[in-house]
């Protein structure tokens, strides 16, 4: 069996991502019900552009889940917090301020446990911190959101106290505090693309299993090199089924050498398994793992050099996407399938 990197801290890492992803779901129902409440043309053009960017990042909360490669569950307090605010949402106990004020709780709660989750990655392994990379985008768009929700909150709260708008500077305001955290122009905040594209994805693996040798060949502790080789077959068997499911059928048609791309991984996938039944007390494991990771890099020259540039010429941006998601897809049951089979 092999031995994975699902320890405590991972794990708890894991929860913390499900708790997200919750609370996100929760976050654009909340949007949808607010556009309807609110009649405030500005107001709800915002609310509109903030649901457009949490669909488009709850597409990257599952990247990062399925990238991370470890299974986790969203606390049952945060279930039963969800529910609660999903009522009081919909239900007429609470007036139009205090429901932005709940959603903008919930926009600080996730700003809040990105960065958390964040920090521990810097803590608990480099290999994580190359998986959750895409997580600074929601970061720095829910706190964009937040400063957006302030004045908000300031209209609506104004309003329902005197029945008369505030002064006309809160927008500019907004925009100058959200200019001032991120400091830059144009910054990711601003970003509209709707998905990391498939070239994207593949790069992600190929930096995270990148980390993973690097560990290995930076440690002489048998458990550890067994839980980082652990994370790298893992990873590797999930990317190969992903990639030949979805990707080499795809660009085959372009591109003549997709047939050396199938049996490169197949040689890796039985070098996989050589190392697998190997002790990592062994004086050759390391040197496999080696064997392993030059075959692995030079894989993975070819497809980003190559590969890649065919899928650019050949398909559309939505193609691109399209088939970030559907690998996404084939990774996720893949992980499921291996975990099940090594309980």
């Amino acid at each position: 069996m092999v031995s994975t990197l699902d320890d405590t801290k991972r794990l708890a890492i894991a929860g913390a991502l499900e708790d997200m992803k919750a609370i996100q779901n929760l976050i654009i129902e909340n949007e949808q019900t607010l556009i309807g409440q609110c009649a405030d043309q500005e107001i709800c053009d915002r609310l509109r552009d903030m649901h457009r960017d949490d669909q488009k990042n709850m597409g990257v909360l599952d990247t990062v889940i399925v990238q991370y490669g470890v299974k986790g569950q969203p606390k049952q307090t945060v279930l039963e917090m969800v529910e609660k605010v999903r009522k009081l949402m919909s239900g007429s106990d609470l007036t139009l301020f205090e429901k932005f004020a709940q959603h903008e709780l919930l926009k600080h709660g996730q700003v809040m446990k990105g960065l958390l989750v964040h920090k521990a990655a810097q803590v608990v392994g480099a290999d994580i911190e190359a998986a959750i990379t895409p997580l600074n985008t929601v970061n720095f768009e829910n706190r964009a959101h937040q400063e957006q929700l302030k004045g908000i909150l300031e209209i609506v709260g104004v309003r329902e106290l005197t029945g008369k708008d505030p002064d006309q500077g809160i927008w500019a305001r907004v925009q100058d505090a959200i200019a001032a955290f991120t400091g830059v122009a144009g910054s990711v905040v601003t970003r509209t693309k709707a998905d990391m594209n498939i070239q994207e994805l593949i790069r992600m693996d190929h930096a995270k299993v990148n980390t993973l040798f690097g560990e290995i060949q930076s440690t002489d502790d048998p458990q550890k090199i067994q839980e980082f080789f652990g994370q790298i077959y893992k990873d590797l068997s999930a990317h190969s089924e992903a990639e030949e499911q979805i990707v080499y059928p795809a660009v085959r048609p372009y591109y003549k050498d997709t047939q050396e791309l199938y049996q490169e991984q197949a040689e890796m996938k039985q070098m996989l398994e050589q190392i697998k039944a190997l002790s990592p007390a062994s004086p050759s494991f390391k040197e496999q793992v080696k064997q392993l990771m030059d075959a692995v890099m030079h894989h993975v020259r070819q497809e980003e050099s190559e590969m890649f540039a065919k899928i650019n010429d050949n398909f559309s941006e939505e193609q691109q996407e399209q088939m970030a998601t559907e690998f996404k897809t084939v990774k996720a049951q893949f992980m499921e399938k291996m975990a099940a089979s090594m309980k």
